[in-house]
């Protein structure tokens, strides 16, 4: 289990757009399970949309890229510094099932599929429930950004 202090540690990513809340599980190597309490503060609820708020289907996707840089940073054994960062660069598959409302609870579960050439693959899959909100394959990888 990981604690917001260690997300914190872990992630380089602030409010408003730390979208992990708490990690359930983590295999490392291998999957992590993690949580987004989604909550009518959030400051994209005023305009997505009024009167019917939506959590955007493009912060649901990087909710699960963020559990993916958790797990991946776990693997490589390394965090985020002023040299390098973690980018996420591609998407494939991306459906969405359900829309994310506030006062849902996302648990936002992440499995390596493969590393190659510095390509992290990942399945990911956000669900509300026992209710499937979004499925997506993720790519991401870590760059050296200098000093």
């Amino acid at each position: 289990m990981m604690d917001i202090h260690a997300i914190l540690r872990q992630l380089p990513h602030r409010y408003p757009f730390l979208l992990v809340d708490k990690v359930l599980e983590l295999e490392s190597n291998v999957r992590i399970k993690a949580i987004k309490n989604v909550t009518f503060n959030e400051p994209y609820f005023m305009g997505h949309f009024p009167g019917r708020p939506v959590m955007p289907g493009v912060l649901i996707l990087e909710a699960l890229a963020q559990a993916a840089g958790l797990l991946a940073f776990d693997a490589m054994g390394k965090v985020p510094d002023e040299n390098n960062i973690y980018y996420f660069v591609g998407i494939d598959g991306a459906r969405f099932k359900r829309p994310v409302e506030p006062g849902d609870q996302l648990l936002l579960a992440i499995t390596i599929d493969r590393v190659r050439g510095g390509i992290w693959k990942f399945k990911g899959l956000a669900s509300v429930g026992d209710e499937v909100a979004c499925e997506a394959e993720l790519m991401c990888t870590m760059r050296s950004v200098g000093s």
